[in-house]
């Protein structure tokens, strides 16, 4: 998935960023109010973070700015702890959830898969999709129980076709949600990915997970389901 963090403090941002890339996110980052606009405007972002106390333009007017044009991404904002009415109008100008500062990255985390799911539709931390299951929190993939290894691209690949069961996604889509900026969009590596994955989830090829559309994509056609455990649990 493609997050943005708009943060003016050099070290909470490059520590953010890091850290978010280390759990397999691609991420883009600005230091200022008019750039995280310019990003969330320009950028095919799943999820932005948005410090409110930002140089040049508060991180209260983008957010109202990015929902007054259309943008329905998930907002999380940052904010000081002591500072609730800033949490309260950064609620009411779109943004969906908050951290007080100082935080720990896991809450930071924990939150922005919980946004990425519910904005997705999925209720719940594990995907499944017919015998397909995907753990969000530990990153494992299993089919029927059984444990698939799957590189970090095969996982991100595979994670963001299931958030978005059932709907096309382009070639393009998929290579803006895994790479920089300047990757070869004419490389076939997004192929080379659906046919490992296709052979670790499929190798009888009875179930199909990923369909191909030529010329406009890939589709995820697993019935979602909710996991036993979960709905044992309901």
């Amino acid at each position: 998935m493609r997050i943005l963090i708009v943060e003016d403090e050099s070290a909470l941002r490059t520590s953010l960023v890091t850290q978010f890339k280390e759990a397999g996110f691609n991420v883009d980052s600005a230091i200022d109010g008019e750039e995280g606009l310019y990003y969330g405007r320009e950028y095919p972002i799943d999820l932005a973070i948005i410090d409110l106390g930002l140089p040049k333009l508060p991180g209260l007017e983008v957010i109202k700015r990015l929902r007054a044009e259309g943008r329905a991404f998930p907002i999380l904002i940052l904010t000081a702890r002591d500072q609730w009415q800033e949490k309260v109008e950064g609620l009411q100008s779109g943004a969906d959830d908050y951290v007080a500062k100082p935080f720990h990255f896991p809450e930071v985390l924990a939150r922005t898969q919980a946004l990425l799911r519910r904005s997705a539709g999925w209720a719940q931390a594990v995907l499944q999709g017919g015998p397909i299951a995907l753990d969000t929190r530990t990153q494992h993939v299993s089919v029927e129980g059984r444990v698939v290894e799957l590189t970090g691209f095969e996982y991100r690949v595979l994670e963001y076709l299931m958030h978005r069961a059932g709907e096309v996604v382009s070639k393009a889509e998929l290579t803006e949600r895994l790479y920089a900026q300047d990757f070869d969009r004419d490389s076939n590596t997004i192929e080379v990915f659906i046919g490992r994955l296709r052979r670790k989830l499929d190798p009888s090829e009875q179930v199909r997970p990923i369909e191909t559309l030529r010329g406009r994509g890939y589709r995820f056609v697993l019935e979602r389901r909710v996991p036993v455990a979960e709905a044992a649990s309901a």
